[in-house]
């Protein structure tokens, strides 16, 4: 059998909310690939809720400014903007918000084929 190639259009994908200020759309996952992707649009405000992965999860600003932290680094969080990517370590909780003043677009990458999350609170 020889490989195939699978191509994932963001404009296909299923929009899923994310409270009422965000909303996430797979691109792969769920379906035999290695990693689970996805792109998260965040309006001004936005703040997940403070959780952790079983696995290393990436994340790629797309556009816009992100704030992320650790549990342990909360009062000294990464500041990222577009083009930067921040690596999550596995079983770190951890949370991001949208630090701008116009919508955030990230690339979440879960070194899973399946997203997994462990919320730890709720904001």
């Amino acid at each position: 059998m020889s490989a195939v190639a699978k191509v994932a259009r963001l404009a296909e994908a299923e929009q899923v909310p994310f409270g009422p200020l965000a909303e996430y759309r797979k691109l792969m996952g769920d379906d035999g690939w290695p990693v689970f992707t996805g792109v998260q649009t965040c309006r001004p405000g936005y703040r997940t809720p403070l959780h952790s992965h079983p696995y290393a999860e990436y994340l790629f600003v797309i556009q816009g400014t992100a704030e992320a932290w650790l549990a342990a680094d909360e009062d000294h969080p990464a500041h990222l903007e577009s083009g930067d990517m921040i690596a999550l370590p596995a079983g770190a909780p951890h949370a991001f918000r949208n630090a701008g003043d116009s919508e955030l677009r990230l690339l979440g990458i879960h070194c899973s084929p399946t997203r997994i999350v462990d919320v730890l609170e709720h904001v």
